[in-house]
């Protein structure tokens, strides 16, 4: 199988060495997304402003891929501050709402300043 990159306008550029989307077959890897705008701005706000926009972000990489929210199978989320983890999940859980949302991990990280919130995502396209 030939590995496929993606990438769309619809979410921020890459800054760095890296593709927005890479898919083997069915199985899609998003990069990790962040609180910023597809021009390329951290969204005003607090984490979850920037979470909702992170989500987008998945969102738009996937759909150039062929995918949606409903094939995500695992979601990698890094904060900042555990201080955010409530309000990170309250959002999260309205995009991907129980009683079946996808595999997740939440770890506290360092990110680039003014970023409160990175998502990844690995998705399994349907047939």
């Amino acid at each position: 199988m030939t590995r496929e990159v993606y990438r769309t306008t619809d979410a921020p550029a890459p800054v760095a060495s890296y593709s927005q989307a890479c898919a083997i077959g069915a199985v899609i890897a998003v990069a990790g997304q962040v609180g910023v705008d597809p021009s390329g701005a951290v969204v005003e706000g607090g984490v979850v402003e920037q979470s909702e926009q992170a989500l987008c972000n998945v969102e738009a990489v996937l759909a150039a891929a062929g995918a949606t929210l409903a094939e995500v199978v695992r979601m990698d989320c890094y904060l900042t501050s555990f201080d955010d983890f409530a309000d990170f999940n309250d959002v999260y859980a309205r995009w991907f709402p129980a009683p079946d949302p996808p595999a997740r991990t939440t770890v506290v990280v360092g990110l680039a300043p003014g970023l409160l919130v990175e998502i990844t995502a690995l998705a399994v396209r349907g047939e």
